[in-house]
């Protein structure tokens, strides 16, 4: 796979991946704290956003940090839609090209 790390075209940007990979929502609070985290799936991942399962019962955040099981960066993200257990999010900036090539190396890796 090549992603172009310059200059990603549109349609690469919502190129949309397989990454069923743990995750942690963690939640902004007071001041950025960063206390509450709860554990989702990350279904797909793009450039602009992701495709989350939480639990249905789960009151989310309009606005939080994912943390991707393995990798200890955190990406700001903002909710789209739900529809039950499914979350669309857009991160706040689109993410690096080498960062998600690197996320989608690991998953094949473990």
């Amino acid at each position: 796979m090549h992603l172009d790390t310059e200059h990603p075209k549109p349609e690469r940007a919502y190129r949309e991946f397989n990454l069923d990979r743990p995750g942690n929502i963690i939640f902004v609070g007071h001041h950025l704290s960063t206390g509450t985290q709860v554990r989702c799936l990350i279904r797909t991942i793009t450039l602009a956003g992701a495709l989350l399962e939480v639990s249905p019962n789960l009151e989310m955040p309009s606005h939080f940090f994912l943390e991707i099981l393995g990798i200890h960066d955190e990406i700001g993200a903002t909710v789209v839609k739900r529809e039950a257990e499914l979350v669309t999010i857009s991160f706040n900036m689109l993410i690096n090209p080498e960062f998600l090539h690197h996320v989608l190396r690991l998953n094949f890796e473990t």
